[in-house]
């Protein structure tokens, strides 16, 4: 329970829901919408210019898109 959320941007989270089978679906503005179909999940995230995602955004499309804590924790 020490271990700390590990603080990325939009394109490092990416990287992780690819491996982990999602696939890009559609873009409105500067938030892409990602699914992974084999599990029926979806999630939303927000892309601004290289910026560190906030860590309760971050933390919740983490947890919706059901990626092992072990992948994100610092």
């Amino acid at each position: 329970m020490g271990e700390r959320i590990r603080r990325m941007t939009a394109r490092e989270l990416e990287v992780i829901l690819r491996r982990h089978g999602f696939q890009l679906i559609s873009q409105k503005g500067s938030h892409r919408k990602w699914r992974n179909e084999s599990l029926a999940l979806q999630v939303i995230v927000p892309d601004h210019r290289g910026r560190q995602l906030p860590l309760g955004t971050l933390r919740s499309i983490l947890n919706t898109a059901e990626i092992p804590e072990n992948e994100w924790r610092a």
